[in-house]
């Protein structure tokens, strides 16, 4: 990642736009440099994530060679606060009220992460922002965010990531804000369980794991019939998700059916659909590296 090129040329950048944002007239527009993407700075960005801090992440039961999963994690993170940071660096200090943050579901009972969690919770506007500040976002995301996954494998006790009632109950207060462009980005590996929200009404649950794509057939040909006839997929708890774009990352599918990657697609497209979602991508486990220009194309475009 071009960590410290970029934190050079924002070190550079703002002095310049703090001081001539209220003097220049032509400070109306964006301030680019040839490192900062074009984008349409001027609309207030909101953006949330959702950590999935299932047995995914434990190194010893799905270890990756290339890179554990939980510092895939951490990598996205850091990419999703660096944009964030690069998108108010094109805004006038004035027009700036921007805010990132990140959610874990069930909430943790441990005091300390919950600490943690509140300390990526930031919020920028005309009257609190500072230079200093904005640099310490992607520090605090890089720093934090390493010790939230460290703490969970430490632990060792997962219980599931609640996503499914997440959308239900918590998205709407706590993702949405009038006014913003709001963006939710989850972490996960594409199955969700949770061990208090186990729903099954008809072919549609809350739930999906390996052992649910194979008990429910769709390890061979002709799957995709079945689950677009038998109206299988997610419930749907929310259908009013027109002001929220959506980015999933990390899908890693069982690799011992070859149709895994392509049903847990179908699952999510469906859902997400359904709720009214109108932007929504959806991307596979890759190195952070090759997912900056993902997290980059997907947060920052105009």
């Amino acid at each position: 990642m071009k960590k410290y090129f970029l934190t050079l040329t924002i070190l550079a950048l703002i002095p310049v736009v703090l001081s001539s944002c209220k003097e220049d007239p032509k400070s109306e527009e964006p301030m680019h440099d040839h490192e900062f993407p074009k984008v349409t700075a001027n609309k207030n960005l909101n953006i949330s994530v959702l950590l999935d801090l299932s047995d995914r992440i434990n190194p010893k039961k799905y270890p990756s060679p290339a890179m554990e999963f939980y510092l895939r994690d951490v990598g996205y993170l850091k990419s999703i606060a660096e944009n964030f940071e690069a998108h108010i660096m094109n805004k006038r200090m004035i027009k700036i009220d921007d805010k990132i943050q990140v959610f874990i579901d069930p909430e943790p009972s441990d005091k300390t992460l919950n600490k943690k969690l509140g300390a990526l919770k930031i919020s920028f506007n005309r009257n609190n922002v500072t230079k200093e500040d904005i640099l310490m976002t992607c520090k605090k995301y890089d720093s934090i965010s390493t010790l939230i996954y460290e703490a969970a494998i430490n632990d060792d006790h997962y219980v599931g990531s609640d996503t499914w009632r997440f959308f239900k109950n918590k998205v709407n207060d706590y993702c949405i804000e009038d006014n913003h462009r709001n963006i939710l980005v989850v972490l996960t590996d594409g199955y969700i369980y949770h061990k208090d929200t186990k729903i099954k009404e008809g072919n549609r649950t809350t739930y999906l794991t390996p052992q649910d794509v194979k008990r429910f057939g769709f390890n061979k040909p002709g799957w995709k019939d079945k689950f677009e006839q038998q109206d299988f997929g997610f419930i749907v708890p929310n259908k009013d998700l027109s002001n929220l774009e959506v980015l999933v990352l990390g899908i890693n599918p069982d690799d011992k059916n070859p149709y895994e990657e392509d049903i847990i697609r179908a699952y999510w497209s469906k859902w997400l659909n359904e709720m009214n979602v109108k932007n929504f991508e959806i991307k596979q486990a890759d190195l952070p590296s090759n997912m900056e220009k993902v997290i980059q194309g997907f947060i920052l475009k105009e």
